[in-house]
């Protein structure tokens, strides 16, 4: 019989951490100071020229000087914006490169430099993204530059916010399933965070996600209040084994109870393990949240598949090794198994999952918690690994994320089983 999902959206609070809920509103943005661009930045017919100093610390006869220097400009076809008196001696002006050059030649001159555009720049790179080394990733080339990773990523989830700035949805493409009439634009706020994490652009502004600028299906299998069904998910992997041939990855954060019955579901009838073979079959690669419950990931699904990859929380507040940082929006250990996560076999990987910020209802950003937060870094890699890899199969997928991570996270802290996971780490990718 269908199996109802309670939208354990397998995500905790922004503080202490109440299992199930979630962020309300977004963090406040910190701007990052501008910088200069580079020499594609130089603007056309706009100087700045700065005057040798001179001998006085009057600042009388400096001002005259300076606006010596202005009116000499002037006569010359120079249109003065601005005059420096203080930080400096000089103006910034208006003028032809001819009358900069002879400018450059007048004695009282120190410097005539062509003026650049600058941006105001908020882009952080958020501790998950840094302590799985995707800013290393030749692939992610993560800059401030747009450049795009080629792949296509599905999130199975609350839908995404279809006009967000820092996201590339493909707005061609995408399915509501909980409500066919619409289009599956996220109310709730779990499926843009998540979508975030996977691949936030790396354009100067925001966060940026593991594989910036993948293109994003919305794949809206669950309510405005967090809530699906199993029909509901299944019309999600129909959507998305359909269109096989073009998305790369799944991202499912989401779960309910079940297990794997080591045969695709055909044996205890699990209509959802099932879909999800044959769409693995079909080359899709899924990255799975284990839960919540601080239990055994096998009586959890889909993290209980084996077809899949699957993902506990590492509490990471400093996106560094070592467990030097304190922690910021909930109580947890640095660099520890995440007090909160299923454990277990069926658990192929951990990354961050704890104070993750990315992208959040209308155009904003948030922090969450949740092993919904590790998953999409795993999702992510596998963005990147496809994109440098077209023809890979899950399997190898997978292995390749196994054989990449890296055992360099304290433990066992609050791991519940004896097994070390790997830490994910793309920066071979």
């Amino acid at each position: 019989m269908p199996r109802v999902f309670g939208l354990t959206l397998l995500t905790l609070a922004l503080a202490a951490g109440t299992p199930g809920a979630v962020a309300t509103s977004a963090a406040a943005e910190l701007p990052l100071p501008a910088t200069a661009s580079d020499k594609a930045g130089m603007i056309p017919g706009q100087y700045i020229v700065t005057l040798k100093d001179t001998a006085t610390d009057r600042q009388g006869e400096v001002d005259d000087a300076v606006s010596a220097a202005i009116e000499r400009a002037s006569t010359m076809g120079a249109v003065v914006h601005h005059a420096y008196h203080h930080a400096l001696h000089g103006y910034a002006a208006s003028m032809s490169a001819r009358t900069a050059a002879t400018l450059a030649k007048d004695p009282q001159v120190q410097s005539v430099q062509q003026d650049r555009r600058v941006r105001a720049t908020a882009q952080s790179v958020p501790t998950g993204v840094n302590r799985v080394d995707a800013d290393l990733s030749p692939t992610a080339a993560i800059d401030g530059v747009d450049k795009r990773v080629n792949a296509d990523v599905a999130v199975i989830d609350t839908g995404i916010d279809l006009n967000h700035p820092d996201l590339n949805v493909n707005q061609s493409g995408g399915i509501n399933c909980w409500s066919p009439y619409l289009k599956p634009f996220d109310m709730h706020g779990h499926g843009t965070h998540v979508a975030g994490t996977i691949g936030a652009l790396d354009n100067g502004t925001g966060v940026v996600g593991v594989a910036p600028g993948v293109r994003l299906w919305p794949v809206q299998v669950l309510s405005p209040l967090g809530w699906g069904s199993t029909s509901s998910v299944l019309c999600g992997i129909d959507y998305v084994t359909r269109n096989a041939d073009q998305i790369d990855v799944a991202n499912m954060s989401l779960g309910g109870a079940g297990t794997d019955d080591g045969n695709c579901g055909r044996t205890n009838g699990d209509t959802m393990h099932q879909a999800i073979c044959n769409s693995v079959a079909r080359g899709v690669t899924y990255a799975v949240a284990a839960g919540n419950s601080h239990a055994d990931a096998k009586n959890t699904v889909p993290a209980a598949y084996d077809e899949v990859i699957t993902v506990s929380a590492l509490a990471d507040f400093d996106g560094k090794p070592g467990g030097l940082a304190q922690p910021t929006c909930r109580a947890d250990q640095d660099d520890t198994f995440a007090d909160f996560s299923n454990y277990g076999p069926d658990v192929d990987l951990i990354a961050p999952g704890v104070c993750i910020r990315s992208t959040y209802l209308a155009g904003g950003y948030a922090t969450m918690s949740g092993t919904s937060m590790a998953a999409p870094h795993a999702a992510g890699g596998a963005a990147l690994y496809r994109a440098t890899h077209p023809t890979a199969s899950p399997q190898t997928v997978k292995s390749a994320l196994q054989n990449a991570g890296s055992l360099n996270w304290s433990w066992p802290s609050q791991d519940g089983d004896l097994v070390k996971e790997r830490l994910l780490r793309v920066s071979s990718f």
